[in-house]
């Protein structure tokens, strides 16, 4: 693993860049300003190399105007109604920077700050750790974070979670990079072939937050399992298309019978014959199709970044769950240990029998 000084953010705070490579040529890149996955490279057969993530060119840019590039969000990742939620028969009103919701942690979230590197960081991996004191945010309890970043030799990029809270907290982290198999500068990623193992999926209001409902994906644009394109019914006159502009959705997994990892997803790039298969412990997945994205969005090179430029599978619990009883549980008590696992896998053309 190489370290090297990489620009300031906002704040003026040296920020550092970690670079980890594999035996087969791949490499990333890692920022400890919000934990972000700064560049993840493939190997082309001429010797070159592809980077497949969405971003920025320094740590500045990845502040209040990004779009959560590469980061980890939490501590409740995706949407909370109003900003507040009761627990414990205690009323929390939390950081609204979404409107009158909170998204992603609020106004100074894990995808805000700077990390610290980790004792269990080595050769092979890196560990990035925080501490948010209580009340940070309108959340109760210190909470005290860890994720370790790891690329196998086998091409997988492993993401792990630890957190533990001196009180009872909401959490939900998830990784927030936008991919593009084709490249980042590639143009759109409508023409990959998404296969989602999902039955069900959670609509959500105009405000893009769960109604509550969980709903069949059956006859409808969120069926994805079979493999088909992303952009297939992404124009489709459907109503939470429409909310969306695309697709900014939970999709419910089905529950691992022993809690341990399992394949999810897939996706596959037609034009350059590159695969990614996502395995995760966690109970949903957020498709998000970078509908917000426009043109005005200036990425790494200077490219511009245009609506669905880069996909998100977000592992995670469901948005707003602390307000729907009936949604599996994100409260993290004192005595537990928050624990959370997902791994991406490439595939590459080259590796292809």
């Amino acid at each position: 693993m190489h370290r090297e000084p990489f620009s300031s953010n906002v704040r003026g705070e040296p920020v550092v860049r970690y670079t980890l490579s594999n035996r087969n040529g791949l490499s990333m890149s890692i920022m400890n300003h919000g934990a972000t996955l700064l560049s993840l490279l493939l190997p082309e057969g001429n010797g070159s190399k592809t980077d497949i993530i969405l971003g920025h060119d320094t740590a500045a840019e990845y502040d209040f105007d990004s779009p959560y590039f590469g980061s980890v969000v939490g501590r409740f990742a995706n949407r909370i109604r109003n900003a507040q939620f009761t627990l414990d028969g205690a009323h929390f009103h939390i950081s609204a920077n979404h409107g009158k919701h909170s998204l992603h942690g609020g106004h100074l979230g894990l995808s805000r700050i700077l990390w610290s590197e980790g004792s269990e960081t080595g050769a092979e991996q890196l560990e990035l750790t925080c501490t948010r004191p209580d009340g940070d945010q309108g959340y109760p309890g210190q909470l005290d974070v860890s994720v370790i970043y790891r690329l196998t030799d086998t091409n997988e990029l492993h993401i792990d979670y630890r957190a533990q809270s001196s009180k009872a907290t909401p959490i939900n982290l998830t990784h927030h990079a936008y991919f593009n198999l084709s490249g980042h500068n590639a143009g759109d990623c409508l023409d990959h072939i998404l296969t989602l193992r999902a039955d069900e999926f959670l609509p959500v209001d105009e405000q893009l937050i769960p109604t509550g409902e969980r709903r069949s994906v059956n006859h409808t644009p969120f069926d994805f399992r079979t493999a088909r394109r992303i952009g297939e019914s992404i124009h489709d006159d459907d109503e939470q298309i429409r909310r969306a502009g695309g697709y900014d959705h939970s999709f419910c997994l089905k529950p691992h019978p022993e809690g341990g990892l399992q394949e999810v997803a897939q996706v596959r790039d037609p034009k350059s014959a590159r695969e990614m298969v996502v395995l995760t412990t966690e109970p949903g997945i957020q498709l998000y199709t970078g509908n917000q994205l426009n043109r005005q969005l200036i990425g790494k090179g200077n490219h511009p970044y245009s609506s669905f430029a880069g996909f998100c599978l977000e592992t995670q619990h469901f948005p707003d769950s602390p307000n729907h009883p009936t949604f599996p549980n994100t409260i993290l008590q004192p005595e537990d240990t928050f624990k959370s696992s997902t791994i991406y896998r490439f595939i590459l053309s080259n590796q292809r029998t």
